[in-house]
């Protein structure tokens, strides 16, 4: 996004980058969010691996509890190919 640019942006990306463990990284986004929104961004990265592991919009919304909005949006970053399925690479979180 071309709005995630700047100093504060990109400090905050490092600080993101720096963390070495999943607890640092949780005691940090604690800090920094609402476990709402905590909980937000964890349902979306799950929508997006049930998408790109062949999921229909309908057993996505059905098992998550998301809006179809929602799920369309994670699915239109899915084929830009970014962020979300690189993360799903890197975890091995795609199907066999």
């Amino acid at each position: 996004m071309e709005n995630l640019k700047g100093k504060s942006i990109e400090t905050l990306l490092s600080a993101i980058c720096s963390m070495e463990s999943i607890d640092e990284t949780r005691a940090f986004l604690e800090d920094l969010c609402t476990a709402k929104e905590i909980e937000d961004m964890a349902q979306r990265f799950d929508t997006a691996v049930k998408l790109y592991n062949g999921e229909n919009y309908l057993n996505v919304s059905s098992k998550t509890g998301i809006s179809s909005a929602t799920i369309s949006r994670v699915n239109k970053c899915l084929k830009k190919k970014g962020g979300y399925v690189r993360a799903i690479e890197k975890l091995g979180l795609g199907k066999k």
